[in-house]
């Protein structure tokens, strides 16, 4: 009976924390993809070995259409790691989205295990890009993975609640 409470419990948080995230003066979110509407990815990387040029920035001047740029790249990232045996694991996204040309230094995720050491039914992850953010939620709970544009929130971060230290 909890199981089936969990989800729509889940979904109906991060509606809450995805609505509160909106309530900056910040223009309201760009897109959200699912893996069902996948955009096609202009900045992958070269398949050639080559490094490309066109890595994701976190400088404060980046433009606000920046975010929404560098969505599909974020998306597709995402992707891969929940194809992969790391589902769960916060670590498992930022090292990939670092691998892709994110900086490391603007990005925030939850825990992986709550507070009495059981798997989380969903982490966040995130990408501060001036005043936006890329952010994405993965899990049990939350079924394919969710990625989307939304404003940055005036404390300077993505994410709303307590986020763990990204120190690897």
């Amino acid at each position: 009976m909890a199981r089936l409470l969990a989800r729509p419990v889940a979904v109906l948080a991060l509606a809450a924390a995805l609505g509160l995230a909106g309530c900056t003066a910040s223009p309201a979110p760009e897109a959200v993809t699912t893996p069902d509407a996948a955009p096609p990815v202009a900045s992958a990387a070269p398949t050639d070995g080559s490094t490309s040029s066109s890595a994701p920035s976190a400088d404060a001047s980046t433009s606000a259409s920046a975010a929404a740029a560098e969505l599909p790249l974020f998306t597709q990232t995402v992707q891969s790691v929940w194809s992969g045996p790391n589902q769960v694991s916060g670590r498992a996204y930022i090292d990939a989205l670092v691998s892709a040309g994110f900086d490391k230094a603007a990005m925030q995720v939850t825990a992986d295990a709550t507070t009495v050491g059981n798997p989380a039914e969903s982490i966040t992850f995130s990408v501060r890009l001036g005043d936006e953010c890329l952010v994405g939620q993965v899990g049990p709970s939350i079924g394919n993975p969710v990625t989307s544009v939304l404003p940055a929130l005036s404390s300077g971060g993505c994410l709303i609640g307590q986020t763990r230290a990204i120190n690897w």
